[in-house]
């Protein structure tokens, strides 16, 4: 099959400037462990989002990937939604996570090396529940029912986030602006850290590819304990939470009941029955954390960081070419099948038919 990517896009633009740069990840010189702990929270800041449109073009390239989209489908006799294959993994990601976090808060394993065993393996069941079951619902392709697709997708909410917010985040900021500054919040991180060619260049970026690694480990910490508030007075302030059919007092008063739940059973059930110190309840429980972290970023991050792909930068008011975007998506996905492969065919069909 012939490549539908040229190795050198160029695109027309109209109402505003875009421009289209090949990104190698500088990594520039030493500083002290104070400054690059500072600069994360100095840093941590509300993106401002730009209000750009997309031209609607229908190029050879939309067009050509549409129908062989379409044409694999029919030919496969597959459907676009999950079948019994997903809805077993389903169970088993979910069991890896629930199934050790029982066994050591009702005392049952100890606290020795079975309870680093067990922690390890919640966060791969986590980070399975990420990638398999929680992701694929809120995006309506677990099921064929909307239902269905609802309610597993809340299954994010019972491991500590918010489906509502993240559907924001990933379903419309992230999937309709790939690697767009300013529009992709997958890009959009503190100034310690730099995936993007339209952000600053700094000394200490020379140790990104050594730090960054510590700021992969608590990625999923910071979301379960600060990033969905964040993001509720980011899109609240954007107005995206009224554009995606909810209330900001809604989100607001699910987020306090499903915060109260998670950390009562992942942390105060284990400090009450298990026999362990709570100090022991909360370093198992940021373990867990870490081997998520870095599981999604390693699955993740190359979508975003390796030089063969383009960013864009976002203008209020400017026009993007869709195809743009839609090649920008296609890169990040065939630098994602990668590290995803052999799997990859099925992410990669899953993700540009949506």
């Amino acid at each position: 099959m012939p490549s539908l990517l040229p190795s050198e896009p160029s695109f027309g633009t109209s109402g505003g400037r875009q421009r289209y740069k090949n990104f190698s990840v500088p990594f520039p010189a030493n500083l002290l462990l104070k400054r690059i702990v500072h600069s994360f929270f100095e840093k941590l800041h509300f993106m401002q989002i730009p209000v750009v449109r997309f031209n609607r073009d229908a190029s050879a390239f939309s067009k050509t990937l549409k129908a062989r989209v379409d044409a694999y489908f029919e030919e496969s006799g597959r459907s676009r939604k999950g079948d019994w294959r997903l809805h077993i993994k389903s169970i088993g990601m979910i069991a890896l996570f629930f199934v050790p976090w029982a066994l050591f808060s009702f005392g049952s394993i100890g606290g020795g090396m079975w309870f680093w065993i067990a922690e390890i393996a919640m966060g791969f069941g986590l980070a399975g529940i990420g990638l398999n079951v929680m992701h694929d619902a809120n995006h309506g392709s677990y099921s064929q029912s909307k239902k269905v697709n609802n309610v597993v997708g809340r299954v994010l909410d019972l491991v500590g986030g918010s489906a509502p917010l993240w559907r924001i985040q990933h379903n419309v900021l992230h999937h309709s602006f790939t690697n767009i500054s300013g529009l992709d919040e997958d890009i959009d991180t503190p100034g310690i850290l730099r995936f993007t060619p339209d952000r600053p260049l700094k000394k200490i970026h020379k140790l990104q590819f050594i730090y960054a690694w510590f700021f992969y480990c608590i990625m999923t910490l910071f979301w379960m304990t600060a990033k969905d508030w964040i993001a509720l007075y980011r899109y609240k302030s954007k107005d995206l939470i009224k554009s995606s059919g909810t209330t900001f007092g809604k989100l607001f008063g699910e987020l306090v009941v499903t915060k109260i739940l998670y950390f009562s059973y992942i942390l105060v059930i284990p400090a009450v029955f298990s026999g362990l110190s709570i100090g022991q309840v909360i370093l198992g429980w940021m373990v867990m954390h870490a081997v998520t972290g870095l599981i999604l970023a390693s699955i993740f991050q190359p979508a975003h960081v390796l030089e063969e792909l383009q960013f864009i930068e976002a203008e209020a008011g400017a026009k993007i070419s869709s195809t743009a975007v839609l090649l920008t998506a296609f890169a990040a996905l065939a630098s994602m099948a990668m590290v995803l492969s052999p799997a990859c065919n099925g992410v990669t069909v899953f993700f540009l038919f949506q």
